[in-house]
């Protein structure tokens, strides 16, 4: 035994440990998941009553706001309520086939919408819509 010397073993790999690109893959996956919402939202923040059926509406369309707050917007601009008829005859005089869609909070009271769907009349709109969110299929509800 006094002969025999130890040799040190060397081992060589011949794999590549992906271990810690996977978890980089994983952190940028989450963070993309994460920050993706917030840019498809519009930056004002309204909830809409959902409906079970969606109907296809055009691209120019003349959207009227109704936040929560009782703020009031016309194609994402704010303005006040008293300018809102003045704003809706200038937006119909460009074009006036362009429907109305009113994009009401589902907590601003029904006699807002009306109110302004009024407005928006008297300026000259002829066609109207109301917003709503698609629910999804309830699958605890059976229908007979």
């Amino acid at each position: 035994m006094r002969g025999r010397k130890r040799r040190a073993r060397t081992v060589i790999m011949s794999e590549i440990n992906i271990t810690p690109f996977t978890d980089v893959v994983l952190v940028l996956l989450i963070i993309f998941m994460i920050t993706t919402p917030m840019f498809l939202q519009p930056g004002i923040k309204v909830n809409l009553p959902q409906t079970q059926t969606q109907e296809e509406m055009e691209e120019t369309n003349i959207e009227i706001t109704i936040t929560k707050n009782g703020e009031v917007l016309v194609n994402g601009t704010q303005i006040h309520e008293s300018n809102l008829e003045n704003a809706m005859k200038t937006e119909i005089a460009r074009n006036p086939n362009k429907p109305v869609v009113i994009r009401g909070d589902k907590d601003v009271k029904y006699d807002n919408v009306i109110k302004f769907m009024d407005l928006a009349r008297s300026a000259g709109a002829n066609r109207f819509a109301l917003a709503a969110d698609l629910a999804k299929p309830d699958n605890a509800r059976t229908r007979r």
